[in-house]
């Protein structure tokens, strides 16, 4: 059974493309999440050129950066979401890639020091804790309720082909830029120019925001941690959202696990290290072409279970998966989990955004972003040495029989959820 309300008139993904608010929207987190991309993989190319600290191992380093990409959502998370709801929409993700760009500007001009680096990093990771929230509390602003379906797909869809792009294209971008734009900072400008370009693009939309009730010298004072334990108070009493958002908390974990597992994976089908992102952008595409079904029949699948069945691929494929050793059929594999996991991903964020309250978004989603950050970091640090203890094959099958097993409990508490609604 899928939990989310059935849409009254949903015309798919054409009602969207005539929705000038969204269509910036839209066009403008496809330029920032490509030069989120792009600036991952151009941190991982500048490494080479950072010599690692006394007892630092070069592939602890990797790990390292990757942290440091986690870090801030656990400090700041939540904090981003209650300044969302206070803050203008706009202003926070304009004024979030402005900063994003200056920042990436800074790395040329800073010596080459990997404690430098680390700085930066955890920055614009910082900034982007409230670009996330604010970005998601925007889409109900601009679409109806009855098309959140096919919103969520298509930001799901360009979200992947950002990664796909970002990823798959990425080294080739930073070639050319150090080629024609400058050995010395020529990368640095490409990635400044697309977020300072994301935010340009966003400009121009004009939302209605929802303001929040109450006395206006209380709404001036912002205390996060009671804005914390509010929205922990409203997970508890909306198990539906909340059981959504575990589901979204241990998708992402996957895909962190195996964002340090594809370096591996890499070396084992021949390719170089920093060409892992092809494993990646391989499951971008199966993720485009799954929430692009999704947006188009998903009110047709209202009650068929797609979340379990998203996890039940993507267990599949990572059980098969240290079992192949053909390229071609690999990449297909890495595909069909992405299919799998736009099946959990795009109902899971609608069903959040439905039966969320406009003045609770930001805080949700901020929450939401804190939590699937937190579960991050776990992935992200202790992939690498259990791969090292345990081998590729045993950590492969182990995420398969755990997915497996969150699948079907996700499933069975969805039920007695909606048994007890209904």
């Amino acid at each position: 059974m899928f939990p989310t309300e059935p849409a009254a008139v949903n015309n798919g993904f054409g009602a969207l493309l005539k929705n000038r608010g969204f269509l910036l929207l839209w066009i403008g987190q496809l330029v920032s999440q490509l030069g989120d991309k792009v600036f991952f993989v151009l941190m991982i190319a500048l490494l080479e050129n950072y010599p690692p600290p006394p007892g630092l191992a070069e592939n602890s380093m990797y790990s390292t950066l990757m942290v440091a990409f986690t870090i801030p959502a656990i400090l700041f998370g939540s904090a981003g979401g209650i300044f969302v709801d206070r803050l203008p929409k706009k202003l926070i993700m304009v004024g979030s890639d402005v900063v994003r760009g200056l920042l990436t500007l800074l790395i040329p001009l800073l010596p080459r020091q990997f404690l430098i680096l680390l700085i930066l990093t955890f920055g614009i990771s910082t900034v982007t804790q409230f670009f996330a929230p604010a970005e998601q509390a925007a889409i109900p602003l601009l679409v109806k309720r009855e098309n959140l379906m096919a919103a969520n797909a298509l930001f799901s869809s360009t979200m992947m082909g950002a990664l796909i792009v970002g990823f798959a294209i990425g080294e080739p971008i930073l070639s050319w830029a150090k080629s024609f734009l400058g050995e010395d900072y020529g990368q640095e400008i490409i990635v400044s120019a697309l977020y300072l370009l994301s935010a340009a693009i966003m400009q121009p939309i004009k939302f209605k925001e929802h303001k929040v009730t109450g006395d206006g010298e209380q709404q001036a004072l912002i205390n996060p941690w009671a804005e914390f334990k509010g929205s922990l108070r409203y997970l508890k009493k909306n198990r539906l959202v909340l059981n959504a958002m575990l589901q979204l908390v241990t998708l992402y974990c996957v895909f962190a696990a195996l964002t340090v597992l594809a370096i591996r994976l890499a070396a084992e089908f021949g390719l170089k290290e920093k060409q892992f992102g092809f494993f990646l952008a391989a499951a971008g595409v199966g993720m485009v072409l799954g929430a692009g079904l999704l947006g188009h029949w998903g009110e047709k699948c209202h009650h068929k279970p797609l979340p379990l069945i998203g996890f039940v691929m993507m267990a599949l494929v990572l059980g098969v998966f240290t079992f192949v050793h053909n390229l071609l059929l690999a990449l297909g594999l890495c595909a069909l989990l992405g299919v799998g996991a736009a099946l959990i991903g795009v109902p899971m964020q609608t069903l959040i955004q439905q039966q969320t309250p406009p003045t609770m978004h930001g805080k949700v989603f901020g929450f939401q972003n804190h939590a699937v950050n937190i579960a991050l970091s776990l992935p992200l640090a202790i992939t690498g040495p259990l791969t090292d203890a345990l081998g590729l094959r045993t950590v492969l099958v182990s995420m398969s029989v755990i997915v497996a097993v969150v699948g079907v409990w996700a499933w069975q508490n969805t039920r007695r959820v909606l048994q007890d609604v209904i």
